[in-house]
């Protein structure tokens, strides 16, 4: 039974269903249900405090979704990450990476510049705490919040779409890798880059921020 789950928080006005699922969903995104972990109806509904009904159309849904895998007579499964769909990802968000750097060299406003600043100072607090999900939150909030700044809705759409996947492979990289001291640097130089309004650096920093990711996985593979 995993510990993490704890009761539902009931909303009047969203089915029962849709509540499950969502929560469900957002466990998954956020590593405290693992990949290849098995998803019993009975302990979640026991967990969760409802009953196995909207466990199983909860689950039904994420299997539509690829989050989750029914493996014929063993049960539902949380979907694995292999490291194709990994490499896959960061190849097209580092494509998204530098055009957002470029974009927001020109178009950061200072009140965002300054909140980019303090986010980047946080990634180093946490990080020197050994705190691996406030790297995953912060990471997350300082590429967030240069996407934002671009006001390219057509950008910000195609990144938000890649979240899912992104966000996964963060809880997996600041879990099981150890160069986050690497991308607080790398971190800092995009800022100073994007502070100058040096969009071509912005740009190439962003670049090889996320190739670095990619060559520092691929490294792993072949020691595997």
């Amino acid at each position: 039974m995993n510990k993490k789950l704890g009761k539902l928080r009931l909303q009047n006005y969203q089915p029962l269903r849709d509540v499950v699922f969502e929560y469900l969903r957002s466990a998954i995104l956020n590593g405290d249900l693992k990949p290849k972990e098995r998803l019993m109806e009975v302990q979640l509904a026991e967990q969760l405090g409802v009953s196995r009904t909207p466990i199983r159309e909860a689950i039904r849904k994420l299997e539509l979704e690829g989050l989750v895998v029914m493996i014929p007579r063993r049960g539902a499964y949380v979907g694995d990450i292999s490291v194709k769909d990994i490499l896959d990802v960061l190849e097209v968000r580092e494509v998204l990476e530098g055009l957002a750097a470029f974009l927001a060299a020109e178009r950061m406003q200072e009140d965002e510049l300054e909140s980019l600043r303090q986010v980047t100072k946080e990634f180093w607090k946490v990080f020197e705490e050994r705190n691996t999900q406030g790297m995953v939150e912060k990471d997350n909030e300082f590429h967030d919040k240069i996407f934002q700044s671009t006001r390219n809705a057509k950008l910000i759409h195609i990144a938000h779409g890649l979240h899912e996947q992104v966000q996964r492979f963060r809880i997996m990289y600041f879990s099981e890798y150890n160069t986050s001291k690497t991308l607080a640097a790398e971190h800092q130089a995009i800022l100073e880059a994007i502070a100058k309004r040096d969009g071509q650096k912005a740009r190439e920093l962003a670049q090889y921020h996320v190739r670095m990711l990619r060559d520092a996985i691929k490294d792993f593979e072949d020691e595997e």
